[in-house]
């Protein structure tokens, strides 16, 4: 319970900070993104959160509109500004507010789509006994260069070892990721369940 609610304070000072240090950076790419890909800037899409309860979550928008009975793939639609944004985690930077609503944590397991739910084994749901995070565990193992029952170890080891090791450890590792661009792939979280 201390854990929980010290973590709870602790991400929305961080994030609360970085949103405010990150400012001209958010502002920056909403620009480019709003010239580059028109409106909305912000992709909005619901995903389970703790407890499997669905939460809105929030970032910067990667691809153009498909047209209306387009058979068009989710991959062509990637512009080369959305590639440079998910290549540096850029476009994860307005689940910062997601972080401040109390949807998600600045560390926990990554929220999935929510059509997957149904898939998952009992053992598998456990990752929803913690609050997804912006990055976790799975994300620097490996982020999309692991399997999804990879993935999903590492989200149910993490819920099952909370720890401030743990969490000092995944942040101390996000950092490297982020600077070497360590397992992006450009479809990212746009793979099919059990792939």
């Amino acid at each position: 319970m201390y854990y929980k609610k010290v973590k709870r304070i602790i991400d929305v000072l961080l994030a609360t900070a970085a949103l405010t240090l990150l400012t001209p950076v958010l502002l920056l790419v909403a620009l480019a993104v709003r010239l580059n890909m028109g409106r909305p800037v912000i992709f909005r899409q619901f995903r389970p959160g703790l407890k499997g309860k669905l939460f809105e979550m929030y970032k910067f928008r990667t691809m153009v509109t498909a047209p209306k009975n387009s058979n068009l793939k989710d991959q062509d639609r990637i512009t080369k500004l959305g590639l440079f944004l998910r290549a540096s985690s850029l476009d994860e930077l307005p689940e910062l507010i997601n972080v401040i609503k109390g949807d998600m944590s600045l560390i926990g397991p990554r929220p999935l789509l929510v059509e997957y739910l149904k898939s998952y084994s009992a053992t598998q749901m456990r990752r929803h006994d913690v609050m997804p995070g912006i990055t976790g565990l799975a994300q620097v193992k490996g982020r999309n260069n692991l399997t999804w029952t990879s993935k999903l170890r590492y989200d149910v080891f993490y819920a099952e070892h909370l720890s401030w090791c743990l969490d000092c450890a995944i942040l101390l590792a996000t950092i490297k990721v982020v600077l070497f661009r360590s397992g992006f792939r450009s479809h990212g979280e746009l793979k099919k369940f059990g792939e």
